[in-house]
Formats: structure tokens, C-alpha cells, sequence
């Protein structure tokens, strides 16, 4: 009779399952050996019992072995890493060209070009959207004129401020050179003009107020007319008064 199949579950008995556990354990090992030999191939076997006891088996060494997977592992998942990367940034790289292809589309539809293919509600919408953009570039340029006014209104405070401090502060300048000019001429009568110029004497005489006179050679003193002698005969040319 033929073996019958074994049906695979936990056996119950603990001697049964010690057996077999040797048993199979055994020709696992060999089966390893002997494919490794017949195939020349990198096997590594590990097997820990029920009581935690190890039993291992490599023809080019357990950790060899067991860091040549670490870096197939690694190596695969980096390259899965990678092209689920690559794949990333081509969906993100189509998405930005679609996006940019329909910026630059509307950007000409804005500047009145290729609005051939547009519709009847698409150029409404293009329409409110210039009016829109129109609305808004007149609101920020009377913005910036309204904040350059204010700008230069302030300015102009700053300078009237800076303008009435010089004024005072030439006043005063003015106003003491005035008065150390009127205690250097040291009277009371001495009168100093407004403008800075020189001190002017005040005149306690009115003999100044007559018209000037103007007198030439030698002067001497005229008797009246009745008392000057007169000369009939033209024999001397003399004028009292004058020499000639």
C-alpha cells in the first residue's frame, strides 16, 4: 500500500512532534547541502526550535549570506523608491505643462489674440475680466498719486518748519549783533540804522538847515553900495573882492 498523505497541522503529542521536527530537520539540511553542491548556489538555512535552540546552514557563511540580501532588499526597494519617484515628477511635470499651456492661452486671449476658438460666454468672461484688471490698475495708480500728494505735502510742512526755526534764529543773530554794535559806540544819542549800517549823530544845532553857500577867493568884507568908491576912468580894472 502507498504512503497516505499527511494532512499539514500542529501535531499534538509532543514526542510525535520532537520526532518529526528532527526528522524533517535533518533532510532539510541535507536538501540545502545538496542544492547548493549540485547548483552552486548561496544558500543560507536558519531554524530555531520550539525551545528557542538554533540550527543553521551556509555554504559561503550565514553572514555573508545574510548581507548580500540585506543589499538586494535595499537595492530593490530603492529602485521601486526610485521609479514611484520618477513617476511622481512626470504626473507633476505634465500637470505643470497643461497649466502653463493654458496660462499662456489665456494670457493671449487678455492681450486680444486667438480668440477665434472662444465661445460667446468665454469672451464674456474674458471681457469682466478685463474690466475687472482695468478697475484695478486705475484704483492703485490714484492710490500711489494720493500717497505721493501726501508726501510731498509733508515735505513741504517739514521744510516751512525748518524754514521759520532759520528765520527766528537769524532774528535773534541779528537782534544781538544790533545790540553788542550799540554798546561798542557807548551813547545814547548814537542812533543805529535797521539795515546794519553805520551809527548816525543826531544834530542839536539848526545852523545845518540854511542852504550851503559857496565862496571863492579872497573874502573880505563888502561895505554898502553908497560907501564904495567909484572908478570913471577904466584905468584900473579892480574889483573890491577880487584880485585879477
Amino acid at each position: 500500500m502507498g504512503r497516505g498523505r499527511v494532512e499539514l497541522k500542529r501535531i499534538e503529542n509532543k514526542i510525535n512532534r520532537q520526532v518529526t521536527f528532527s526528522k524533517r530537520r535533518n533532510g532539510l539540511l541535507k536538501k540545502a547541502y545538496e542544492l547548493s553542491v549540485l547548483c552552486d548556489a548561496e544558500i543560507a538555512l536558519i531554524i530555531f526550535s520550539n525551545r528557542g535552540k538554533l540550527y543553521e546552514f551556509g555554504n559561503a557563511g550565514i553572514a555573508k549570506t545574510l548581507e548580500r540580501y540585506q543589499r538586494a532588499c535595499f537595492n530593490s526597494q530603492d529602485n521601486k523608491s526610485a521609479v514611484c519617484e520618477t513617476q511622481g515628477w512626470y504626473q507633476e511635470m505634465s500637470m505643470l505643462k497643461a497649466k502653463f499651456e493654458s496660462l499662456q492661452r489665456t494670457q493671449r486671449n487678455l492681450l486680444g489674440e486667438d480668440l477665434g476658438p472662444l465661445n460667446v460666454k468665454e469672451l464674456l468672461q474674458l471681457e469682466r475680466k478685463l474690466e475687472t484688471a482695468l478697475s484695478q490698475a486705475r484704483e492703485r495708480k490714484t492710490q500711489i498719486m494720493i500717497d505721493e500728494v501726501e508726501e510731498l505735502r509733508r515735505k513741504e510742512r517739514q521744510l516751512g518748519e525748518v524754514n521759520r526755526q532759520l528765520k527766528g534764529r537769524l532774528e535773534a543773530e541779528r537782534a544781538g549783533s544790533l545790540r553788542s554794535i550799540q554798546g561798542a559806540w557807548g551813547t545814547s544819542d548814537t542812533i543805529v540804522t535797521d539795515d546794519g549800517g553805520f551809527p548816525i549823530q543826531p544834530s542839536h544845532s539848526n545852523s545845518m538847515d540854511c542852504e550851503p553857500t559857496l565862496q571863492i577867493g579872497y573874502h573880505q568884507f563888502v561895505p554898502p553900495e553908497a560907501a564904495i568908491p567909484r572908478n570913471n576912468g577904466g584905468e584900473n580894472n579892480f574889483m573890491l573882492g577880487w584880485v585879477l
